[in-house]
């Protein structure tokens, strides 16, 4: 049976840089405010008539060449993304079509911040069964038009960004890649982090002036609910992947979380006790970039020489569902 192992990653975020000064002359904020709450310094956002799409293409193409693949080379795409260019059809089609991959499948998930986890459990799947040998997994989100910048919506309007990430899963003989995904959901705490409309339960229209004006388009979080969940899954988690693997903590050279907050992740480092050099962080640079978060961070921990061959690496996500998981692998 074929390991799936991770042969080449990429990202790309926006030339736009927004910092928290910038966020203050939309909303009563400061940039001490933000960076005590967040860790967050800055993010990306993208100009009109850029989706998540687009901002997949570098990130591929960037992960191809690392992987020494071609687009044809590629069996199946994975788009994770709580923010598709279209209602429909899924960014995982649209990108298909602008870069030119063969008429090969093309699966959308909206798993929120779980995305690129959940996707690289089913790329897993697929590559052990020997139904594909190569997959490419994206992570990408444009939040930045979604967010309410007003006061009103401050409280998420200073954590998102839009940014992507790439990954290639292939199949190898060699001893390494993905040793296990673990991954859980929790529905009944979906309105401490969801966004109500355009909904198709709502009847026709799908969104109303009224709700418009209530402004049911724009993300809500109860940001207390949010940290003392994910501060409990994020180490429950990431002990089920070492424990499924007879490891400890001490064995991991590495851990990417998803980067929501530097609190949380502060916490969780805290409480598994891992050193500085243990956990990768990069949210004070890009923010919340939801599903794109954990590609991001691995691509660019792999280009600033964090991650080498041999290298125990967990990943770990939390956010909207709540949903929650992990994965295990040696690089």
């Amino acid at each position: 049976m074929p390991n799936p192992y991770i042969s080449g990653t990429g990202f790309y975020l926006p030339p736009r840089i927004v910092t928290n000064d910038d966020l203050s002359s939309y909303m009563d904020t400061t940039d001490e405010w933000i960076q005590e709450r967040t860790g967050i310094k800055e993010r990306r956002y993208v100009e009109k008539g850029v989706g998540p799409s687009d901002l997949a293409i570098p990130a591929t193409e960037q992960a191809l060449e690392a992987a020494g693949l071609k687009v044809s080379d590629i069996e199946f795409i994975i788009f994770a993304t709580s923010t598709p260019d279209f209602y429909a059809p899924g960014s995982g089609c649209v990108l298909q079509e602008k870069m030119g991959f063969n008429e090969i499948g093309a699966l959308d998930i909206r798993v929120q911040c779980s995305g690129f986890i959940y996707g690289l459990s089913i790329a897993e799947q697929y590559i052990r069964t020997g139904t594909f040998k190569n997959i490419l997994l994206i992570g990408a989100e444009v939040q930045s038009t979604a967010m309410n910048l007003t006061d009103e919506g401050r409280d998420t309007a200073i954590i998102f960004g839009d940014g992507a990430g790439a990954a290639i899963i292939s199949a190898t003989e060699e001893n390494r890649g993905i040793l296990s995904t673990h991954m859980h959901s929790e529905g009944k705490y979906l309105k401490e982090l969801w966004l109500e409309a355009p909904a198709s339960n709502a009847g026709y229209p799908r969104i109303t002036g009224k709700q418009l004006d209530e402004g049911k388009q724009y993300l809500k979080m109860n940001g207390k609910e949010v940290f003392r969940h994910a501060v409990t899954r994020f180490p429950e988690v990431i002990n089920e992947a070492l424990e499924a693997n007879s490891l400890t903590t001490e064995n991991i050279d590495l851990l990417i979380p998803h980067q929501a907050n530097l609190r949380i992740t502060q916490m969780v480092q805290k409480r598994l006790g891992l050193s500085d050099d243990q956990v990768f962080s990069n949210i004070h640079k890009y923010g919340n970039t939801t599903a794109a978060t954990i590609p991001i961070a691995l691509a660019e921990a792999f280009n600033e020489g964090r991650i080498k061959e041999g290298d125990l690496l967990v990943l770990a996500a939390f956010g909207a569902g709540f949903t929650w998981a992990s994965a295990i692998m040696k690089w």
